[in-house]
């Protein structure tokens, strides 16, 4: 079997990953029509700054695999789709 070295993988990859999955949680909160105030609301934070820093990977702020998960859950969407 043929392994690779997380050593090759760069910063600038992994924040492309981090931004990717923020597109695609904006995406997919815009197709059903919810403010960032009512995702972080449905995550029980009590405000904007999860979401909001997470969608745009400010100052290196992301979605964890929980938030993913809760996330896919409450919009009923393959969480795939969160990730792809």
């Amino acid at each position: 079997m043929n392994f690779r070295d997380i050593e090759e993988l760069s910063e600038e990859d992994l924040e492309s990953f981090y931004k990717k999955i923020g597109s695609n949680v904006k995406a997919l909160r815009n197709k059903h029509n919810i403010s960032q105030l009512q995702l972080s609301q449905m995550l029980n934070h009590k405000s904007t700054s999860l979401v909001s820093g997470a969608e745009i990977y400010y100052k290196k702020q992301h979605f964890s695999l929980e938030h993913l998960y809760y996330i896919s859950y409450i919009f009923n969407e393959p969480l795939e789709n969160l990730i792809r």
